[in-house]
């Protein structure tokens, strides 16, 4: 149990947030959101005790053990990766080290070996003995082999040691379990398998993610932060986010009468909390959803950004064909005898362990790139707008203003126009008069897409669009992607993003394409990979 009390934080005399009360409780599931900036990883800062609050206190039993997600990928250079993950719980460390130096002693003396035995018997008493196995376990799970266990930490790619930190967050069955982020980096294999570890875990588990599908499956609770409140809410994100924009309806209707408003209200709760049949916590969430109140619901004051998508023109028939595609890039071949046609009225996934096969397809595609092997043709009623996975490009050395680095890509070149769509896109007053080289990278990407959205191109190529933006903006795209009527070829980690997005799935492998005309649950389940 984690009890919060008043807590207060404040820089420089702004308030980032002020009077938390929570509680957390063993069993639940609690998930962190905010828009950028509004002190989620703060927060979990200040519940592990890395921060002090500027007022108030977070209370938690002395007993209970905390393992922390921890981001620093090369902190542990000179341990081995059992080492690494066998920090996770400190107690159970430091007791090997001291078993280990007591009986390297040339003088053991019978002091010594009194010692020896409480250390000992504390080791066992801590599953010391099933450190190793645990950890393979872990590991494994996470899609790594357990024969890593005695690599150093310096000699694993970034994509291991990330798995490797999470494996030692998860290590020993701690009573509370604080993450920040967890699933970047993760295939959906070892993203299914982290769902169902957090699922059956009986402490307590709070996690700040962008992970829609993440956070609908694991948790019970949605902690909001929201203009320098954070407020506790029944249910996982969809029913946060659901309930939260019904109220927003209600207040925005002032001429139907509340009464209906409210049956409405209790009618969706009812319907939300009876489909809840995939979730090993149903009745407990089920139970937990009946409790909630009208006046409980969520009203959310953060604003969503616009983005939609418009064509200037309709594609014909003919869109794309590609034949027998092949790269090589610095010795490993990305792609080999790639070969597919895009119809009219396709929404394409690119899927796959290897992310970099579909960055070279998209920047052979878009013209950036010359394949090894293999050709494309392009119809020639399209028109082409991408989103590249790494924007630097664009900004880097640009000292222009956001005002005017739009400017570059609009028809209309009037303040008036550009001061209007950028408000859209969330830069308002002043802030378009930031320089670009200067923004965070959700407003790169919040300008990116703003080009993207000038061309009026019938055939959108995004490769990750969702990186570094909040789960409003990641929202907005979603939902303008949706929206579109032309023709999608992207790639995204994101599984809700993919799922209520594509109708087509192509899965780039080492022989060429699984291509298949389907969702991507569907997919999913048809490969094995559910």
């Amino acid at each position: 149990m984690i009890t919060v009390s008043n807590v207060g934080l404040s820089f420089s005399g702004t308030p980032l947030f002020s009077d938390v009360n929570l509680l957390f409780t063993a069993g639940n599931c609690y998930g962190v959101i905010g828009a950028n900036g509004a002190g989620k990883s703060t927060f979990l800062k200040i519940l592990s005790g890395e921060l002090e609050p500027s007022k108030g206190e977070v209370a938690i039993d002395p007993k209970l053990r905390m393992s922390v997600l921890k981001q620093d990928h090369f902190a542990y250079e000179e341990f081995t990766v059992f080492e690494t993950i066998l920090q996770g719980n400190a107690r159970l460390y430091e007791v090997l080290q001291q078993k280990d130096a007591l009986y390297a002693k040339e003088d053991f003396s019978e002091e010594d070996g009194h010692l020896a035995a409480e250390l000992e018997a504390e080791f066992a008493e801590m599953n010391g003995w099933e450190a190793e196995t645990e950890a393979g376990k872990l590991l494994q799970g996470l899609g790594l082999d357990n024969m890593l266990l005695y690599s150093q930490m310096s000699a694993l790619t970034e994509a291991e040691k990330v798995k490797v930190l999470l494996a030692r967050a998860l290590f020993g069955q701690p009573d509370i379990i604080l993450l920040d982020e967890p699933t970047n980096g993760l295939d959906i294999k070892s993203i299914n398998w982290l769902e169902n570890f957090l699922m059956d875990y009986l402490g307590t588990v709070i996690v700040v993610s962008h992970d829609r599908h993440f956070l609908n499956n694991v948790c019970t609770h949605i902690v909001d932060i929201d203009f320098t409140k954070i407020k506790l809410y029944v249910g996982n994100y969809d029913f946060w986010y659901e309930s939260s924009q019904l109220i927003q309806r209600m207040l925005r209707d002032q001429n139907k009468k509340k009464e209906d408003k409210i049956k409405e209200l209790q009618s969706f709760i009812q319907r939300f909390s009876a489909n809840k049949s995939k979730s090993k916590q149903a009745t407990s969430r089920k139970k937990l959803l009946e409790k909630i109140t009208v006046e409980e619901m969520p009203a959310s004051t953060r604003r969503y950004p616009y983005v939609g998508f418009q064509m200037d023109r309709e594609p014909g028939k003919e869109i794309l064909s590609v034949e027998g595609i092949s790269k090589t890039i610095d010795g490993v071949k990305l792609l080999n005898n790639v070969s597919f046609r895009v119809n009219k009225g396709d929404k394409i996934a690119f899927v796959g362990d290897n992310e970099h096969a579909n960055t070279a397809l998209f920047q052979i595609l878009m013209g950036e790139m010359q394949p090894d092997e293999g050709s494309f043709k392009w119809g020639v009623s399209t028109s082409q707008s991408y989103f590249p996975k790494d924007n630097s490009a664009y900004f880097n050395g640009c000292d222009l203003s956001i005002l005017k680095w739009l400017e570059q890509y609009s028809k209309d070149t009037t303040e008036t126009y550009l001061r209007g769509f950028l408000g859209k896109m969330l830069f308002s007053g002043d802030e378009v008069l930031k320089p670009v080289n200067v923004l965070s990278g959700g407003e790169k990407v919040r300008c990116m897409l703003s080009r993207m959205m000038m061309f009026g191109s019938n055939v959108l190529i995004l490769d990750q669009p969702t990186n570094h933006l909040d789960l409003e903006s990641i929202t907005a795209v979603n939902n303008g992607m949706i929206d579109f009527k032309g023709i999608l070829l992207f790639a995204s980690h994101d599984h809700q993003f993919v799922q209520t997005i594509a109708n087509r799935i192509i899965e780039i492998t080492e022989d060429g394409v699984v291509d298949r005309m389907t969702t991507f649950d569907e997919y999913l389940e048809m490969m094995g990979k559910n």
